[in-house]
């Protein structure tokens, strides 16, 4: 049998490992200024070297190769003769013998002689210096293998030709960074040596990097991937970073900043937000923090992550690593698409895993783009975002309001064909912005509640709009002018919201038909508690109590004797959105119609019935047009389901009807007024809305807000809102009956300033219940009901008929916010199914 020498070994061309060559082996020297990827170091192999035996070969020959080679112990390692990567000791073992090989992958190992180098001399500074950079930061073991991994291997770098795209081995002495990576080209030469002679593409790639891409290989990795200089860093400083998927060796914090405990202390949240980023934006949970939504645990994956990649439950930290990574890529720039291209420039480990980390970035990517958390709001896209097997063919859209046009655009993005049906002159459904008084008036929304992580204030960056951060202070004034002691309103706010708090005690131990209705419910809360406390509200403490049931009126869309009082907060169990309330000065419409272009939307098309019976959906509008499609997405509101406006054939399930009329229709009117001048100025010093205490129960929800729509102080318009069973008083009212109750209602709160009988200049009223395709603002759970209606009316049928729309979002409803998030739900379901 023959061998080849150590010597010859170390200049084994490309050709040998390809399998080109046979019979005699080229071999050829490297020059001193060759490219780590042109000639395969003896580090570099791990497969069997021998040349081809001869038909004289002996047993006594095979008997010596016994003892000249040893096997990887590691069970189920394909190294059938290993080299050693390190190359440290003076008596490394190379591709020889040695009494045992460390197994770091199935391409990588390093001898027992350079373990012994290493382990005699711990007290080496460099060495020394990682483990303690380890220890103090890191939660896992500093141990020889993660200082080997993180160290010494060799990095991986991919030739950027896209003729090439070969992957090649550097040198250990080379230190990948994201610029190389995004330059680096076969045959690239360091220290300035110039690049002569062949196409350096055309060499092999080593035949490791296909077995990388094998199914098992990353289950025979000894240790994790630990990414250094990630992206997510600067977001994750209060975590251990073997914890989240970085390397320890990398972080910047110093160990005498870190105690001795077993967990980081939570850092204020203003440290943890990275410099020049929005502040809304914090896609990841601090430790020991929770309830904020749209955030993510960076050191644990989710229910939906485990089910898409089961393959990483046993040991995340690799899609711990990249998701992260892709994650705080987003949020630093969200203006732009992001691709795996852009990340994987950015994955800086050592070894062979390199290469299976920038392979698995493909499906992160595309399974995060889908669920909606990158690459999503207001993004416009040249080529689509998913790969054809995820794309359905076509989809029919009803409805052109937020939540079905965050269905179109993201489907849209994701390559499929969309068309919208809308059945009015215009988009955005229940938003409609009125700026005839020379600023943006929202007619329906406007307020967005809770900033952080909210996809509206991603859309705003996106498009370089500012939001109004709205105050807290609501100074109350009474009829007559006075304006109210704080401290009553504090003491008052204190009894309001200790009522809702046994009102949540009594329905613990509940059934749904043990149900009441909420506003008879806090009466006798109230009834009882003044009994046996032997207390007694006076005139005004009962005044301000009716203030604070007008604004739950509000909040609920609704006179509170038609609320649940089981279930009037179901969505207050999950998280909600946390941070700033703010003001969109220039109204959500400009959001909605950046959604919408490039969009195929056919405005004046009511659609009449839905066809679902057969392979395809076909769609009939009023004026006998039809269309066929894959799928079907409904975002109509409620209350058009409700009234049976369109007809579906196969009928609705009893149990989705059931549904549909559990949850009730809420509607609230605004009215808009504008002045000659700001005449409330003074009075409020700069809030940005003022309260109205109602003189009886009987006026409650009668303009019990006013907001300043113009936060800069040179507009005068107001805006005030209508709610519980002061909707059904002004139904039939003439809008200028309507401004004048309003008009009496601000000489009252402000007498001195306000001597005119009609000082408004221009003004408009709503009338959504008269709307013919709303007739409401959004839904509540109406008594005898349950928050899981929401989620039934969210149920596809048959993975062709969907349904999007707030009456669909139990997690946000009544909100624009969770219009839009109903549609991206849904283009999600359709991307997966």
């Amino acid at each position: 049998m023959v061998y080849l020498k150590q010597s010859e070994l170390s200049t084994v061309s490309f050709s040998d490992y390809s399998g080109n060559a046979s019979g005699s082996r080229r071999v050829r020297k490297r020059s001193s200024g060759e490219s780590p990827g042109e000639a395969t170091r003896s580090a570099g192999r791990q497969t069997n070297i021998r040349v081809k035996r001869t038909t004289t070969d002996t047993e006594e020959e095979d008997e010596q190769t016994e003892k000249k080679y040893r096997r990887c112990e590691k069970a189920g390692c394909s190294a059938t003769y290993p080299v050693c990567f390190a190359s440290t000791s003076e008596r490394c073992a190379k591709n020889g013998y040695t009494s045992r090989w460390y197994h770091l992958s199935c391409g990588e190992h390093f001898c027992n002689e350079c373990f012994d180098h290493y382990y005699r001399r711990l007290l080496s500074k460099t060495q020394l210096r990682h483990k303690l950079n380890w220890f103090s930061n890191g939660k896992s073991e500093p141990s020889l293998k993660a200082f080997m991994a993180d160290q010494q291997l060799p990095y991986w770098i991919q030739c950027t030709n896209p003729d090439c795209r070969k992957w090649r081995q550097l040198t250990k002495e080379i230190q990948l960074t994201a610029s190389l990576a995004a330059s680096y080209r076969c045959g690239m030469k360091f220290n300035n040596v110039k690049t002569e002679g062949a196409d350096h593409c055309s060499q092999p790639e080593d035949l490791r990097v296909a077995e990388v891409t094998e199914s098992w290989w990353q289950s025979m990795l000894i240790l994790p991937p630990l990414f250094k200089d990630s992206p997510a860093s600067p977001f994750l400083a209060a975590y251990y970073p073997d914890c989240v998927g970085m390397s320890p060796s990398g972080s910047s914090v110093s160990p005498n900043e870190l105690r001795g405990d077993h967990c980081r202390a939570v850092q204020p949240q203003s440290k943890c937000l990275v410099p020049g980023l929005c502040p809304y934006f914090q896609p990841f949970y601090q430790p020991n923090e929770c309830g904020k939504a749209l955030c993510v645990r960076p050191d644990m994956m989710e229910l939906d992550e485990l089910y898409e990649f089961p393959e990483f439950s046993r040991d995340p930290t690799m899609y711990l690593a990249l998701r992260n990574l892709i994650l705080a890529s987003w949020h630093k720039n969200c203006k732009e698409v992001l691709t795996a291209e852009k990340c994987a420039l950015h994955v800086i480990v050592r070894g062979l895993v390199r290469i299976r980390c920038v392979q698995e970035m493909d499906r992160v990517l595309h399974f995060m783009t889908r669920k909606g958390l990158i690459n999503t709001g207001v993004l416009s896209v040249s080529r689509p975002l998913l790969p054809e097997r995820q794309r359905c063919k076509n989809v029919i859209i009803i409805g052109a309001g937020a939540s079905g046009l965050a269905a179109a655009r993201q489907l849209h993005n994701f390559g499929t064909q969309v068309m919208v049906l809308e059945a009015r002159e215009r988009i955005g459904g229940r938003v409609w912005d009125n700026t005839s008084m020379g600023v943006t008036v929202g007619q329906g929304a406007q307020i967005v509640n809770g900033c952080v992580n909210n996809p509206i204030a991603l859309m705003c960056e996106q498009m370089g709009i500012k939001m109004h951060k709205l105050g807290e202070r609501c100074d109350l004034f009474q009829e007559g002018g006075q304006a109210t002691d704080p401290s009553i309103d504090k003491r008052m706010d204190f009894h309001f919201n200790a009522i809702l708090d046994v009102v949540s005690e009594w329905r613990k131990d509940k059934s749904q038909s043990q149900d009441q209705p909420l506003g008879e419910k806090v009466q006798e809360v109230k009834k009882n508690f003044l009994q046996e406390s032997g207390m007694q509200f006076s005139d005004l403490e009962e005044k301000v109590l009716q203030f604070h049931l007008s604004n739950l009126e509000f909040a609920c869309g609704s006179p509170l004797g038609q609320v649940s009082a089981r279930s009037w907060d179901h969505n207050e169990f999950f998280a909600q959105f946390s941070g700033d309330h703010t003001l969109l000065t220039k109204g959500y419409s400009l959001l909605l119609y950046k959604l919408a272009e490039g969009l195929d939307i056919r405005t004046k098309c009511p659609v009449q019935s839905i066809d679902y019976s057969g392979d395809h959906v076909k769609v009939t509008s009023t004026n006998g047009s039809q269309w066929t499609a894959q799928k079907v997405l409904v975002s109509v509101p409620l209350t058009l389901l409700q009234k049976n406006f369109i007809q579906f054939n196969p009928p609705l399930s009893e149990r989705k009807m059931k549904a549909i009329h559990s949850l009730g229709a809420g509607i609230i009117e605004k009215v808009a007024l504008q002045f000659p001048f700001r005449f409330w100025d003074g009075k409020i010093q700069g809030a940005d809305y003022f309260g109205h205490i109602p003189p009886s129960p009987d006026h409650r929800g009668m303009f019990g807000v006013f907001y300043d729509m113009d936060p800069q102080g040179k507009r005068a318009v107001l805006m005030s809102i209508i709610s519980g069973d002061a909707v059904a008083a002004v139904r039939e009212m003439e809008d200028k009956t309507i401004i004048d109750i309003c008009m009496k209602v601000l000489r009252e709160l402000f007498k001195e300033q306000v001597q005119q009988k009609r000082l408004a200049t221009e003004f408009f009223v709503t009338h959504w219940s008269r709307d013919v395709w709303s007739q409401m603002s959004y839904s509540y759970v109406k008594t005898g009901g349950s928050g899981e209606a929401y989620d039934i009316l969210a149920e596809d049928i048959q993975g062709k008929v969907f349904f999007a729309g707030e009456a669909t979002n139990r997690h946000f409803p009544q909100t624009v916010t969770g219009a839009y998030l109903s549609g991206v739900r849904e283009a999600s379901k359709m991307a997966a199914m």
